[in-house]
């Protein structure tokens, strides 16, 4: 039933688990407009950052209404669904776990009863000082199991305004986060102070305003792109109109892997298109690893726009040598030992007729643990490739994040334990090569010291206690928890 979210490179093999994705968050404030199937629309453009659970949040003007599960969005939600949901403004989110378990308690958005009303919330990023932010709730509202619970138990406890709750706690807030919340009036969007994840503000046609966590999502719901939200600045919209506040000072370090592998090739951060950017890097990968070959083939589809870059590059004919079933995803059945070629297989298929006897250079865009790069080469000269010479559009993942970005953890990052030619015998390639770090600076057009690039080099933007690393560290083994309160419905 999953769909493939286009991005497959990193899943090809069930047992090889890649960088799992940031969250989506989509916001919409437009009276008079179908904001449910707008949000819907927005969260679709948005599934690749996360397929595990789906959820919006919708406000009448007087009480907001929560529908969420686990799944996809074209799962969780159907035409009959949205047509129930009317309102004047809605969040929704798609989750992929980087704090608390993937289970329907913790699907977002949250929602909690403030003193004066609703509050629903939704994050994409993750929390460092989670364990300090979970000591200032009170009493009863302890046992929060994701850093998102947190924040919103905060928001709504305060006893103030949503707005006067917000410029007191953000600044106290560490870490990445995009956050889109609303009470039943207004809608907010806040961005973290150093704009990790990307984040943006569009126009409606009809005078609305909707947020995104990509250009792609704004575009698709036919919003018109205004502007970055910047790091450390909080957005309201609601019937006054639409106002920006500085709740911190701005210390930009965008995420530069966001170009590498998560963000969609039709978005553009920091005024870059991405596809433009891992199109240049294959161009530069070409000129600093050059290879003796007969064809270029990428592993679709997120080596692709590097590959034809490498092929401009070199001169080296480009071809699609590995065809992908486009209608597998992640696969929930774990495959034994001697399968596991075949589950392979069933997503990725090598076209002999292409490859046989030729020379090739694979495209990917970046190796975790290897198992999927040894898989395609022993595939490739299964099917008569000559040699295969294996070049990343990244450079060697080296560290976890702490960011928004589950990784595999240090210990497990083939690269943080091989060197290159260890890791090029391991995968069986003639040659392998990576983009050097400063080459992938150069082609985003970012200056370096304004983009996050801690898992290639170590160097973090904001220092992570020991005590705050852990996706489950606010999980209990026992207890249960709260219902939502009188106000909002769930499915």
């Amino acid at each position: 039933m999953a769909q493939s979210d286009g991005r497959l490179s990193m899943d090809i093999d069930p047992l090889e688990r890649g960088p799992q994705d940031a969250c989506g968050v989509f916001g919409v404030w437009a009276p008079g407009e179908e904001v449910s199937k707008l949000t819907y629309f927005g969260l679709y453009a948005l599934q690749h950052r996360g397929q595990e659970s789906a959820g919006i949040a919708l406000s009448d003007g007087e009480r907001i209404l929560v529908y969420k599960d686990m799944g996809l969005v074209s799962q969780v939600f159907n035409e009959a669904t949205l047509d129930s949901l009317r309102g004047d403004l809605a969040i929704g989110h798609c989750r992929y776990s980087t704090t608390g378990s993937p289970v329907w308690e913790n699907a977002q958005p949250t929602f909690y009863t403030a003193r004066d009303g609703g509050l629903a919330l939704a994050h994409n990023g993750n929390l460092i000082n989670t364990p300090e932010l979970a000591a200032m709730l009170p009493s009863d509202r302890l046992g929060a199991t994701t850093d998102t619970e947190v924040l919103t138990n905060l928001l709504a406890e305060s006893g103030r305004t949503i707005e006067e709750a917000a410029l007191d706690l953000l600044p106290q807030v560490k870490g990445a986060f995009s956050l889109v919340f609303m009470d039943e009036t207004t809608l907010y969007a806040a961005r973290d102070p150093q704009g990790i994840r990307p984040f943006v503000l569009g126009r409606l046609e009809g005078g609305g305003w909707a947020v995104a966590s990509e250009t792609a999502a704004l575009d698709i719901v036919g919003a018109t792109v205004v502007r970055e939200i910047e790091p450390g600045e909080m957005i309201t919209a609601d019937e006054r109109g639409i106002r920006s506040i500085r709740f911190a000072a701005a210390a930009p370090k965008g995420c530069l892997f966001e170009y590498v592998y998560l963000a969609r090739p039709d978005t553009t951060i920091a005024g870059r298109n991405v596809n433009s950017t891992r199109v240049e890097v294959g161009r530069r990968l070409a000129k600093e690893h050059p290879a003796d070959a007969d064809l270029v083939i990428p592993v679709p589809e997120s080596g692709t726009p590097a590959a034809v870059g490498y092929a401009e590059g070199s001169g080296i004919p480009f071809a699609q040598g590995l065809v992908k079933n486009s209608y597998v995803g992640r696969t929930f059945i774990q495959p034994s030992q001697t399968l596991r070629e075949l589950g392979i297989r069933l997503k990725l298929n090598p076209l002999r007729e292409v490859i046989e006897g030729k020379r090739l250079v694979v495209v990917d865009d970046s190796i975790v643990r290897g198992n999927t790069q040894r898989a395609l080469v022993r595939m490739l000269r299964e099917a008569g490739a000559a040699e295969v010479h294996v070049r990343i559009s990244s450079p060697p993942v080296l560290w976890p994040c702490y960011y928004g970005v589950d990784f595999a953890t240090k210990a497990e990052l083939i690269a943080g334990n091989l060197s290159n030619e260890e890791i090029r015998e391991s995968i069986n390639a003639d040659s392998l090569a990576y983009i050097a770090l400063d080459e992938l600076i150069a082609a985003t057009h970012v200056p370096k010291n304004r983009l996050c690039r801690a898992c290639f080099d170590g160097v973090y933007p904001i220092e992570v206690d020991e005590d705050s690393r852990g996706k489950y560290l606010l999980e209990k083994s026992c207890g249960t928890r709260e219902p939502l309160t009188s106000g909002a419905s769930t499915k």
